[in-house]
């Protein structure tokens, strides 16, 4: 079993070409029950296999994702490439509500609160989480640099941001990444955001690269209980969930030729789209982390892309 992943760059550094997104260990997914015990599992055996760059937020749980995060990296600390988010706000636990706040004063409280969740004094990669229209990001952005000044911070990225955002941010403070969905249901961003971060030497790290999980052909009923945010994301309502096979069936096809499995295809083409790109596949389960690691190897040929490119677009809106 291979224990280390081809590298790719983030910031002044290098890290596993695959990441671990944290969030459904404590938030928005409910399937199958949160287990603490088996998160940290996963976190450790991402860490094995050569999975370095291990994400979170404060918003998610909130605030208990961090939490976790800081338990399984007790004692490991320097063995992974840390990156948490600040920027929005939970309003309403229970429905999943939530609001945006880019104050400088909040960013400046943030970074310390996170810093005692998980338990070290500083974080290789802060990011903000979405930009707060009501300030300017001129402002947020000067904020978030400070706690790089401070020695809190080793880089700061943003998320789902625009070109123009960017290109504002980058001149106060290097942009060191971009968060953004893209998977082969998701392709927004391909266009726009991705061409800058190859120009940039900015790295492009897509949340949601498995499609939510759809994309593993796992995902044929809408059966989410009202804890899982799916349950009301367009895209997984039964009508669209069946629509969108004609994606799936697209995967498996390209999966069967590879002896693959459909996750590990829909990773590899995330990961053909530019040397920047660094998925973060969220799991709970240590098995998936084996799979997940195992696409930073699959190398697809020019026609298993362009069959895949070829894909359909989905059905239902992304949020």
């Amino acid at each position: 079993m291979e224990k280390t992943l081809p590298q790719r760059p983030l910031g002044s550094s290098h890290v596993g070409a695959i990441g671990l997104g944290c969030m459904g260990m404590t938030w928005a997914y409910t399937t199958g029950g949160r287990d603490d015990d088996r998160s940290i599992a996963t976190i450790h055996r991402a860490i094995e296999r050569g999975i370095t760059l291990i994400d979170t937020a404060d918003v998610y749980g909130p605030f208990s994702n961090e939490e976790l995060v800081g338990r399984a990296l007790q004692g490991r600390r320097d063995e992974v490439f840390l990156a948490t988010k600040v920027g929005l706000v939970a309003e309403d636990v229970a429905t999943l509500k939530i609001g945006r706040d880019g104050s400088p004063a909040h960013v400046r409280a943030g970074i310390d609160a996170s810093l005692g969740r998980l338990r070290t004094d500083r974080v290789d990669l802060y990011q903000l989480h979405r930009v707060d229209e009501r300030v300017p990001v001129e402002e947020t952005w000067a904020a978030m640099a400070e706690t790089v000044a401070a020695g809190k911070a080793g880089a700061i990225g943003m998320s789902e941001v625009t070109v123009e955002q960017l290109e504002t941010a980058h001149a106060i403070h290097p942009v060191a990444s971009v968060q953004s969905e893209l998977s082969l249901w998701t392709r927004d961003r391909l266009d726009d955001v991705l061409p800058w971060c190859v120009e940039h030497g900015v790295a492009f790290i897509p949340f949601a690269p498995l499609g939510r999980g759809y994309l593993t052909g796992t995902i044929t009923a809408a059966a989410f209980d009202d804890g899982d945010f799916r349950a009301r994301n367009p895209r997984f309502t039964r009508e669209a969930l069946e629509a969108n096979l004609a994606i799936v069936d697209r995967v498996r096809a390209v999966a069967d030729r590879h002896a693959a499995t459909a996750a590990q295809v829909a990773l590899a083409w995330v990961l053909a789209q530019a040397d920047a790109v660094i998925p973060i596949p969220g799991t709970t389960k240590p098995d998936r982390i084996d799979e997940n690691a195992g696409a930073a190897r699959l190398r697809l040929s020019a026609e298993d892309l362009a069959e895949l490119d070829g894909a359909p677009a989905p059905v239902g809106a992304r949020y």
